[in-house]
């Protein structure tokens, strides 16, 4: 079961948008075989223009699934997160099904889905003095660059450090003014 954490900024969050949030939410389940103790961070903030902003991120194992959108409407912002969140799903499950069907315990994570949905394609400072406001650690997973860009775009960033299956090494994918995308490899 997915379990919510909602979270709301300068907006209080009523039962009625919680249940509409977990509901949504809990749609997600039909597309994974097993989702123990998986949380959903949902956080909720308005602005002063009257406009939302809705942001769900749902880490698990092997894959974060992310998406944030902005509208007038808090309801339709989720509904929007939702559909964005099942195309993510869809295409890295067509990508992992392609890709590494027998070999790659990874296809394991995904539920079946309907035959349309698998060929369904997707269109979609100062430096004056440093200062490191935050801190990360994680865990590098084994993929290749491919998987790795998939990953990055996913999350919504710029770039994605991951170990390179083929080489073993640590390596970064990023995303280029142009809109292609550059690959760093260490030796």
């Amino acid at each position: 079961m997915i379990r919510c954490e909602i979270r709301g900024e300068n907006i209080e969050v009523t039962d009625a948008i919680r249940n509409f949030v977990e509901e949504k939410v809990g749609k997600l389940e039909r597309y994974f075989n097993d989702v123990p103790n998986t949380h959903a961070h949902v956080n909720v903030k308005t602005y002063n223009n009257k406009m939302g902003k809705v942001e769900i991120t749902i880490p698990m194992k092997d894959i974060t699934l992310r998406a944030e959108e902005r509208h007038d409407d808090l309801y339709a912002a989720v509904d929007l997160n939702i559909d964005k969140l099942e195309r993510q799903i869809r295409k890295h499950k067509t990508k992992i099904n392609r890709k590494f069907r027998e070999k790659n315990p990874e296809a394991e994570l995904f539920a079946a889905l309907a035959q349309e949905e698998l060929e369904e394609n997707d269109t979609n400072g100062d430096d004056s003095g440093i200062e490191i406001v935050r801190s990360k650690e994680f865990q590098l997973k084994p993929m290749d660059s491919e998987e790795a860009v998939l990953q990055m775009n996913m999350l919504g960033h710029d770039f994605f450090v991951f170990n390179d299956r083929e080489t073993e090494g640590t390596s970064i994918v990023y995303r280029r003014k142009d809109g292609k995308y550059g690959l760093i490899e260490t030796s």
